[in-house]
């Protein structure tokens, strides 16, 4: 769990979201409330449960990445979810407890991936001695004494040192490895997700440590042996134990797309599954205690944040007992000329910085005007507004629009520099831009 203040949460968003302050700070107080929940004593820690947040606002303005840059923020299980993919129980379509089992698994395969990390150099010492096992001839029998057993260390030392060095990378030896388990593909109908894993559990333990005789190169056999030898050192019962908690206190659920799972009041006949959906959601998001392969996970605290454009629905149009659940609301910004200046420069890993180590790959050395930067930002902003607002998702189409004449013809000509000013995208995206009926299915 991240330890970082509301402040360092929101200074690192913008690195990479522009504007949209009001969802920044919604989100950073409930990370780090999280923290400060930890730090309570029990029993009151018990009776502190996370807010859930609902994020409003159209396409293109941040919802997602605010989800995506969280994620690694975050330092907790994470899954993000298109709330689409959900069906009501009895229909075709995954089970909304679907989401606290793959977020298990998140939470798993990180613990694993932390853990090995931690026993890495120990499983590489390991590795070693299995390769000069297998390079070097076992230790002299009866006339064994003690300068037989220096001349042997001598040259283990000497082979351990070319092996380091890599020089014996390309040898070929002969290793035993533990066998692979039997991988069985098992087809299920929709909501047996849990008997199929376990199913797919009862097959891959059969057969489990056998041992299988293989050639290979020594640089290939030294990954295999080094990931071999962590597994060994790994306690597998007990990191399971450990991401099962973290799940059930740090765990953060991102519904995207909630909106589509909005019953409108106008439409009745397609809206026979989403009012089954959001009365699924309600128990998990509440707090009920969920069956997975690894035991059974409570709800209660894992932080859910919904996210949705509502551009059809309303967030009125969601059941009342799932709108209770979500107490926080934030509506995010459209996007302004300004704004859209803003994601071109000074984000990290900016488009125009894509751009320009792309086409530099091939001598081309693309130099940003201010006049072409602020052209683009108005060209972006001025197609939203006449035709459908994709938010910053437009600038993606504007650019590959502008330089797909150069992105063409780059390392024909050879090296050269190409200044990109407000003339230079008149004269490429100018037309299109003010051709209402062009700009719909070309921008």
């Amino acid at each position: 769990m991240t330890q970082m203040t509301p402040q360092e949460i929101v200074h690192e968003l913008d690195k990479h979201i522009v504007g949209q302050g009001k969802a920044k700070k919604a989100v950073a107080i409930a990370l780090r409330n999280r923290w400060r929940r930890a730090q309570v004593a029990d029993p009151l820690r018990q009776e502190i449960t996370p807010k859930n947040i609902l994020m409003i606002g159209p396409t293109g303005v941040g919802k997602t990445e605010i989800a995506r840059r969280l994620a690694r923020l975050a330092n907790a299980p994470f899954i993000k979810i298109e709330a689409t993919k959900f069906t009501e129980v009895g229909y075709v379509g995954r089970d909304v407890d679907t989401i606290i089992r793959d977020l298990v698994e998140i939470a798993i395969k990180s613990a694993r991936e932390q853990a090995v990390k931690g026993v890495r150099v120990r499983a590489e010492d390991a590795a070693e001695d299995r390769i000069l096992d297998a390079l070097l001839p076992p230790a002299r029998g009866n006339f064994f004494n003690e300068q037989q057993a220096t001349d042997d260390s001598t040259t283990r030392q000497k082979f351990r040192k070319k092996l380091r060095e890599g020089e014996l990378d390309d040898k070929e030896i002969e290793i035993e490895l533990a066998a692979p388990s039997m991988q069985a593909e098992i087809f299920a109908p929709p909501g047996m997700e849990e008997l199929t894993s376990q199913i797919q559990g009862m097959f891959q333990n059969m057969g489990g440590g056998r041992k299988k005789s293989r050639k290979l190169k020594i640089a290939e056999a030294r990954k295999l042996l080094i990931d071999e030898e962590a597994a060994k050192l790994v306690n597998d019962e007990e990191l399971k134990l450990d991401a099962v908690k973290n799940v059930e206190q740090n765990g953060i659920v991102f519904l995207d797309e909630i909106d589509k799972i909005a019953s409108r009041s106008e439409m009745q006949g397609a809206d026979v599954s989403r009012q089954g959906v959001q009365r699924d959601l309600l128990p998990l998001v509440e707090g009920t205690t969920v069956s997975t392969k690894y035991g059974m996970i409570k709800t209660d605290h894992i932080l859910f944040i919904a996210s949705g454009a509502f551009h059809l629905a309303k967030p009125s149009d969601l059941i009342p007992e799932l709108q209770g659940r979500f107490p926080i609301r934030v509506e995010l910004d459209s996007l302004s000329v300004a704004d859209f200046e803003r994601i071109l420069t000074r984000t990290d890993a900016c488009l125009t910085m894509q751009y320009q180590a792309l086409l530099a790959t091939e001598g081309v050395a693309l130099d940003f005007a201010e006049s072409g930067i602020q052209r683009l930002a108005e060209i972006a902003w001025s197609v939203n507004e006449k035709t459908e607002n994709i938010g910053a998702r437009r600038l993606y189409t504007v650019m590959e629009r502008l330089l797909e004449e150069l992105s063409f013809t780059a390392g024909a000509k050879g090296a050269e520099t190409v200044a990109v000013d407000a003339a230079y995208v008149d004269g490429r995206l100018g037309e299109l831009a003010q051709n209402e009926d062009l700009s719909r299915y070309v921008l």
